[in-house]
């Protein structure tokens, strides 16, 4: 069986910039347990896997059902696409630099017909995705957090991780970390095992020494077999409301000091957060199956 499969680097600059995606673009689902060898295979942060709807129910997940309305319906009619997201070695609820990387895959592809955004039936509710300006892709994600204080015991854990004192720590989907310089997020070299003991990953953020650039961060999540992520996009959605409060504004510059890096432009939108960024494909080929 031979499964087209685009790679897209989201939230790039350019080639070699950004967070790389595998998009897998499917006619029908596959279980879960090819698609999690098939992310295990691309050693990526993130393989999303596409399927049109509506098809003869969603992609089968075999593990725990999530909450009531969140697993890809098929019921949304034509036009769009069931989603999701595998890192190498676990599945999860949310991802938004392959949720971009899937989109530009599509378009790539020819599946959208010039369509000018793309809907997504996900296990984080619908996400849509807009093509704007000078090639880059706008993702609508629900909003996280920032977040409430975390407990004694988390603070401790996450200075003990990054070896180094922080500012604050709020715990939502992960424990996010301020610190106070840029400096001081670019420093940082925490040792696995210490961040595996932390428990959920790990965002550290400051503001941003640049005066084109708002904020600053850097992801590691271990637990989810990603020592550190190049751009995350889900990180995001409890960045973003925390620097609006602190900045007092509404559209915001980020940027992930990451090796790779990434540039996302960010607005807070009520209980949604949207992120902006270029988008280049880097490959286009096919996965052998057998």
């Amino acid at each position: 069986m031979k499964l087209p499969l685009i790679q897209v680097d989201a939230f790039s600059d350019g080639a070699f910039t950004g967070n790389p995606a595998a998009v897998v673009l499917l006619d029908e689902p596959l279980e879960d347990a090819l698609m999690q060898r098939i992310a295990e295979e691309n050693n990526l942060s993130e393989t999303a896997f596409t399927v049109p709807m509506p098809h003869e129910g969603p992609m089968p997940h075999e593990g725990p059902m999530p909450h009531e309305g969140s697993m890809p319906r098929d019921d949304d009619g034509p036009g769009g696409w069931a989603l999701r997201w595998f890192t190498p070695t676990t599945e999860v609820e949310l991802c938004g630099h392959a949720t971009l990387g899937a989109a530009a895959a599509l378009r790539d592809s020819g599946a959208l017909d010039g369509a000018e955004e793309v809907r997504f039936s996900t296990r984080s509710g619908e996400l849509v995705a807009r093509f704007v300006a000078d090639g880059a892709v706008e993702i609508d994600l629900p909003l996280a957090g920032p977040g409430t204080a975390a407990s004694a015991t988390q603070l401790d854990a996450v200075e003990r991780a990054l070896d180094r004192s922080v500012e604050a720590v709020f715990s939502d989907r992960y424990l996010v970390a301020v610190l106070a310089s840029e400096e001081d997020v670019a420093a940082l070299r925490p040792a696995l095992d210490a961040l595996v003991r932390a428990g959920d990953p790990i965002v550290a953020t400051a503001p941003s020494a640049q005066p084109d650039t708002d904020f600053v961060s850097r992801f590691f999540g271990p637990t989810l077999g990603v020592p550190e992520d190049p751009v995350t996009g889900s990180a995001h959605c409890q960045l973003v409301p925390y620097w609006a409060g602190r900045l007092g504004k509404r559209e915001l510059v980020a940027r992930q000091i990451s090796a790779r890096g990434g540039r996302l432009a960010c607005t807070l939108d009520g209980d949604r957060v949207r992120l902006a960024g270029g988008a280049h494909v880097y490959l286009r080929g096919a996965i052998e199956t057998s």
